[in-house]
């Protein structure tokens, strides 16, 4: 579920996850001596990699193929130069950094990760809000920010997440409540999960669920689909 997700956070279809992400991961878990140990992407890094490559316009730009090789050659730089900060003693550097400044950035990557969930959590169709944005008078606000800031790409999603939290009328029922229902159970599912059962099963279950309801339903909104 997390392959997924983060596929589409990062601006790419999700099966692509699943292919480029799953087996290396897979190794790695047989490689180390906890089986639940996970290295990889997350939620803050795939936004943080579609802001920085401009993953939308690339896309629509030179498709979808070639913003794949981008995102790799991104990521096998990332991980280099995390490997060369590491030897000179970055991480006692970023030790250093005022609470203020984490706090900020927390913050700010939060905000983020909501405005990347938002669309396809509230919304049918994730492009419907966009679209909605786009045509509203907070379509005008950044047009205008993006004009004369041209670097500030975050102003797009705090759009999103101002229009989704003030337009309710606008929400997909079921889409929105799967999305709360699915989150909701998440955050609270290891107050009742047996002890025993590994971490993110509650991802597993919650997915498997959702899943379900949408083969069995023929939920008519945006799905992952098959696997070409």
């Amino acid at each position: 579920p997390q392959l997924i997700a983060y596929a589409e956070t990062v601006g790419y279809a999700g099966y692509r996850g699943l292919t480029t992400a799953g087996a290396p991961l897979f190794a790695w878990g047989l490689a180390t001596g906890s089986p639940w140990m996970n290295s990889g992407v997350t939620s803050l890094t795939a936004v943080m990699a579609k802001t920085d490559l401009g993953g939308e316009a690339y896309v629509a730009q030179y498709g979808e193929k070639e913003y794949v090789d981008l995102v790799s050659a991104y990521s096998l730089y990332i991980g280099v130069a995390s490997i060369v900060m590491a030897v000179v003693g970055f991480g006692k550097l970023a030790g250093k950094v005022p609470s203020s400044v984490k706090a900020g950035f927390k913050w700010g990557c939060e905000l983020g990760v909501l405005s990347s969930a938002l669309p396809n959590g509230l919304y049918a169709f994730g492009s419907s809000l966009k679209a909605a944005v786009a045509t509203s008078a907070l379509g005008d606000v950044v047009t205008a920010v993006k004009t004369a800031i041209p670097g500030s790409n975050g102003i797009s999603g705090v759009a999103n997440i101002v229009y989704a939290i003030s337009h309710p009328q606008s929400w997909d029922l079921v889409a929105a409540a799967l999305f709360v229902a699915c989150a909701s159970f998440i955050l609270t599912a290891k107050n009742f999960l047996p002890k025993w059962m590994p971490p993110g099963s509650e991802v597993v279950i919650a997915t498997a669920a959702a899943t379900a309801f949408s083969v069995y339903s023929a939920y008519e909104g945006g799905v992952v689909g098959e696997i070409p």
